[in-house]
């Protein structure tokens, strides 16, 4: 998936807003005000030899988000995030797409299911 497919997906997702209050290069992606997602573009600098690329910033399970670390290259711990709880994924399409939208439908979950139950109700329709 590249950045335009990643951000359809992520508007796809019910009651999603998007912002860029850190610039333009910088999506933040919120379901009801609490962020699940952040696309960028530019180089991760503590990185040595990277190349600037698309990036796409996911809430995972701490477990699960040193799993994905170890299984794929292209995802590393959150760029300026809590470090344990995102994960950045490289959008360089070496994450298989199906694989790329289980890792953004768990940010989704991870982050409605911290939301009172009035407000999951709402959301998760399925």
């Amino acid at each position: 998936m590249d950045n335009i497919e990643v951000h359809e997906y992520l508007m796809a997702k019910p009651f999603t807003t998007v912002s860029q209050p850190f610039g333009p290069n910088v999506d933040v992606y919120k379901v009801k005000d609490k962020m699940f997602a952040i696309v960028a573009f530019g180089g991760l600098e503590h990185e040595p030899g990277n190349t600037p690329n698309w990036r796409v910033n996911l809430k995972c399970d701490p477990d699960e988000a040193n799993a994905l670390r170890d299984i794929f290259p292209a995802v590393l711990p959150g760029y300026h995030m809590n470090k344990k709880h995102w994960n950045t994924v490289i959008l360089d399409g070496s994450i298989p797409v199906g694989e790329l939208q289980r890792m953004i439908d768990n940010s989704f979950r991870l982050v409605v299911e911290k939301m009172p139950k009035k407000l999951q109700t709402l959301i998760i329709t399925d």
